[in-house]
C-alpha cells in the first residue's frame, strides 16, 4: 500500500473549455486584422507605407505578447490539500518565518507587530516554528515592540489554539473583518475570555503607539545586533528573535535581498530550518493552516525533488471599493496564478511563500556539485566540522558562503530532524550570528552572484 495522498491536482475543465474557445476566436480575429494590415502595406504608395508599417510591426509586437500570455489561460488547475494526511507533529520540518522591516515612520511598528503576532500563530508545532524580524532601520522602539508583542503572544496565541480563531492578526480580529467569526465562537467562557484578550490588546497597543510617538529615529550606521526575544523552551510559543544587521554607509545594503541573505544565514546556526515563509512587514497571516498546507507539497515525494516554493495569493482589505484599476491583483491571483501553474509553475511574489532553503543552495543542475561540497552527515550532529574530505572542499564552499564552518555545517544539515536549538541562547552562537549579519561577511564570496 502506498503513501495517503497529501494533495491533488485536476484541470478546471469548464473554464479551460471557455478560455480556450475565447483565444481561439480572438486569434482568427487578430489574424484578420494582420491581413488586412500586411495587405494594405503592399498595396500602399510610398508616401503611407511608412505609416502602415509602423502600425503593422507594433500590432505584431503586441500580437506576439498577447499569444505568450495566452499560456496563462490555456490550461488553469486547482489544487487541494489533505493536511490530515501528514505526519505526526514530532516529524514535521521546521520552519524559519521572515519578516523585514526598515523604517518604523514609514511602516507602522503596531502594523509589523500584528504580523508577527499572526506568525506566532500559525496552526504548527511551536518548536518546530522560528519567527524572525529583520529591522534595518536599527529603531529602539522596534525592539520595544518585539518584547511587547511577546508578552501579549503568551495569552494570544494560546487563545487561538483553543478556539481555533482562524483571523490569527489581532488587529483584523477585534475589527469589522473578525466580526462573522466572533459570533460563531459564542459562548459565555469564550466571551469572557476574548473581553480578556481585548483589554490586554489594547494595553499593548497603547504601549506600542506611545513608544513609536517617542523614539522612532532610523539609524543608518550601527553594529550588528541579534537578541533572542523568547526561546521555545520556556512556554508554548515559537522561538522569537530580532535582527539588526551591521549597516554603514560605505557598504551597499542591497535593501531586502540583503536583510533576507542576513536572516538566511542567522537562522542557519540558530534554528536551522530545512523550509522557510517570507512575510512583508504589513501582510499578515489570514489562514493559520497555511504552513500544513505548504507542507502536503513540500513532503510530496512525487513533486518534493523539483518544488522549490508554494505561493500563497495575496488578499487586500484597505483599497477602495471602486477598484477600476485592479490594485487587489485579482486577475493575477485568481486567474494567471492558476494558469502559471498549469504551464510549469508561478512565479514568486515576494512574500507569502513557503520556500526550500535547500534550492538557495543548489540546483538540479548542480545537484552533484553540491554532494561534493557537503557531505551529508553519518554520526550526531556537531559544530565543528568532521563532514569534508578534504581541506580543498572546505576551502571551496567557504569561497562560496563565507568563511562560517557553523553555518556551513548547518547548510550540510539542513534536512536533519535531528538538528535542536539548545545552544541558542550561548554567547557563541550569537557572536556567530552577529558575524553573519555583519555588512562585510559577503566580501569575497558568491553571495549575491549565485545564492
Amino acid at each position: 500500500m502506498g503513501a495517503p495522498y497529501l494533495n491533488t491536482r485536476t484541470l478546471q475543465q469548464p473554464r479551460a473549455i471557455f478560455s480556450r474557445i475565447h483565444i481561439l476566436l480572438h486569434f482568427s480575429a487578430i489574424l484578420g486584422l494582420l491581413y488586412y494590415r500586411i495587405k494594405n502595406l503592399l498595396q500602399g504608395d510610398d508616401v503611407s507605407i511608412i505609416s502602415w508599417g509602423l502600425i503593422t510591426i507594433s500590432e505584431v509586437i503586441f500580437t506576439i505578447i498577447w499569444l505568450v500570455t495566452q499560456s496563462f489561460r490555456w490550461h488553469p488547475v486547482a489544487r487541494s490539500v489533505m493536511p490530515e494526511n501528514l505526519p505526526a507533529d514530532s516529524e514535521l520540518p521546521g520552519v524559519d518565518v521572515f519578516i523585514c522591516t526598515a523604517d518604523p515612520t514609514k511602516e507602522p511598528v503596531l502594523e509589523v507587530m500584528n504580523t508577527v503576532l499572526s506568525a506566532m500563530s500559525l496552526d504548527y508545532p511551536p518548536e518546530k516554528l522560528s519567527v524572525y524580524l529583520s529591522d534595518d532601520g536599527g529603531a529602539t522602539v522596534t525592539l520595544y515592540a518585539m518584547k511587547e508583542a511577546c508578552g501579549f503572544a503568551r495569552v494570544w496565541v494560546p487563545f487561538c489554539r483553543k478556539y481555533g480563531v482562524k483571523t490569527i492578526c489581532p488587529d483584523a480580529f477585534f475589527s469589522s473583518f473578525g466580526d462573522d467569526e466572533r459570533l460563531i465562537l459564542r459562548g459565555n467562557e469564550f466571551k469572557n475570555e476574548e473581553k480578556n484578550i481585548k483589554a490586554a490588546y489594547e494595553v499593548f497597543k497603547k504601549n506600542v503607539e506611545k513608544a513609536s510617538s517617542v523614539e522612532g529615529s532610523v539609524r543608518m550606521d550601527r553594529p550588528p545586533y541579534i537578541e533572542v526575544i523568547h526561546d521555545d523552551k520556556e512556554s508554548k510559543l515559537p522561538q522569537l528573535v530580532y535582527m539588526s544587521r551591521e549597516r554603514r554607509p560605505s557598504s551597499p545594503h542591497r535593501f531586502k535581498a540583503g536583510a533576507l541573505n542576513a536572516l538566511l544565514r542567522v537562522s542557519g546556526v540558530m534554528s536551522n530550518a530545512p523550509y522557510m515563509l517570507v512575510l512583508d512587514c504589513d501582510m499578515y497571516c489570514n489562514d493559520p493552516s497555511s504552513a500544513k498546507q505548504a507542507m502536503c507539497f513540500h513532503l510530496d515525494q512525487n513533486i518534493s525533488t523539483t518544488l522549490s516554493y508554494v505561493q500563497f495569493p495575496q488578499t487586500f482589505y484597505n483599497v477602495s471599493k471602486n477598484d477600476i484599476y485592479d490594485a487587489q491583483s485579482r486577475s493575477a491571483y485568481k486567474n494567471k496564478y492558476q494558469g502559471m501553474d498549469g504551464v510549469g509553475g508561478t512565479v514568486c511574489a515576494g512574500t507569502g511563500y513557503y520556500l526550500k532553503k535547500e534550492a538557495l543552495y543548489s540546483t538540479p543542475i548542480n545537484q552533484d556539485d553540491m554532494t561534493t561540497l557537503f557531505l551529508k552527515a553519518q554520526s550526531e550532529y556537531k559544530w565543528e566540522s568532521q563532514l569534508y574530505q578534504s581541506e580543498e572542499s572546505l576551502q571551496e564552499a567557504e569561497e562560496k558562503f563565507g568563511a562560517s564552518r557553523k553555518f556551513i555545517n548547518s547548510i550540510n544539515s539542513l534536512n536533519d530532524q535531528r538538528n535542536g536549538r539548545e545552544n541558542v541562547l550561548c554567547d557563541e552562537t550569537i557572536d556567530e550570528a552577529k558575524t553573519l549579519a555583519s555588512c562585510t561577511f559577503e566580501e569575497n564570496t558568491r553571495w549575491g552572484k549565485e545564492n
